[in-house]
């Protein structure tokens, strides 16, 4: 019966997915909503990705666009110049950006405190000047011509593809691992955890999954540019993801729907959409330092047998108070 209820709801969620798809291919959709709901997936990829790091694993990481970059380009040299399906440029975009990512955890995990912000931030700067002056990519004046692959099915599925694979590391025996090495390195490592590989892992997939946004992103608008990829995106995953709350899969895509919405809404206000959504979060911020949904999650993320045992820790943990009273 859990099965059936199962497949019951992913057709649905499917349906629903293709139902706007075909809305919008027959305009009874604006396209511009269309593109919104697809900046929204891919922002949520990117956000979610980022709490791998900057949540889960406890650490500080600012060169995230930096993964994306490297997506967005791969990608696009897959279709533009090689002449490749998009499935595969989006494949191999994912993988290339993993294993970027896998490779600069090795000396970055050697390091403590914020200095994996410095070397991130750094890796965000050369990548930027690197395609700034690769005459093959277009240096400074970008890449054009890339096919219109992204629709708004490709960014459903991703996004739920993404949601449905994090959730189920997050709650697994290896996203306890992470959440361990947040708590306590020290204590963690003592228990026989590798923190150096755990690490490395983590920020490998965040690196992978934010490729593959980029593949996304960049054939959705048919244009990139070095630009485009600066720290200041950075900043708004970011911000976005501080915005929703740490530690939580549903603060990533309630800040992601909530930031990129809010700076459409206010997009007729011109360059004060961008003093007015940095000012409400600064007021999110004082009222709720975590985010909005900093280390929780809706009943429908988190499996029911944790809520079961925070549940149960709590009840023993107000027996135990009340019986020291």
């Amino acid at each position: 019966m859990k099965i059936i209820k199962s497949i019951a709801f992913w057709t649905v969620i499917l349906a629903l997915g293709i139902l706007v798809e075909m809305l919008g291919r027959f305009e009874y959709i604006n396209p511009y909503v269309i593109q919104v709901l697809e900046l929204i997936g891919i922002n949520i990829i990117l956000v979610s990705s980022l709490n791998i790091i900057n949540g889960f694993l406890g650490e500080f990481a600012i060169g995230h666009a930096g993964f994306m970059a490297t997506g967005a380009y791969l990608s696009a040299i897959c279709t533009v110049k090689f002449h490749m399906p998009f499935a595969l440029g989006f494949l191999a975009a994912g993988l290339l950006s993993g294993l970027i990512a896998y490779l600069i955890g090795v000396p970055a995990f050697k390091t403590f405190g914020d200095y994996l912000a410095v070397i991130t931030l750094g890796f965000n700067m050369i990548i930027v000047n690197l395609l700034n002056n690769l005459e093959y990519v277009g240096a400074a004046r970008g890449m054009v011509g890339l096919p219109k692959s992204t629709n708004f099915i490709w960014v459903f599925c991703a996004t739920i593809l993404t949601l449905i694979i994090f959730r189920n590391i997050i709650f697994s025996n290896y996203g306890r691992i992470w959440t361990a090495i947040r708590e306590n390195t020290l204590a963690a490592e003592m228990m026989g955890i590798n923190v150096v590989r755990s690490k490395m892992v983590a920020f490998a997939i965040a690196g992978c999954f934010a490729g593959l946004a980029g593949a996304l992103w960049g054939h959705m608008l048919q244009y990139i540019n070095p630009s485009s990829f600066t720290y200041l995106k950075s900043t708004d995953m970011l911000t976005m993801l501080y915005l929703g709350g740490v530690g939580s899969l549903t603060g990533s895509v309630l800040g992601a729907v909530l930031m990129t919405g809010l700076l459409e809404i206010l997009r007729d206000l011109g360059v004060w959409r961008m003093v007015i959504g940095p000012v409400i979060l600064v007021l999110i911020m004082l009222t709720k330092p975590l985010g909005l949904f900093g280390s929780r999650e809706l009943k429908i993320v988190q499996p029911k047998s944790d809520r079961e045992e925070v549940q149960k820790y709590v009840s023993h943990a107000g027996r135990k108070h009340n019986n020291e009273l």
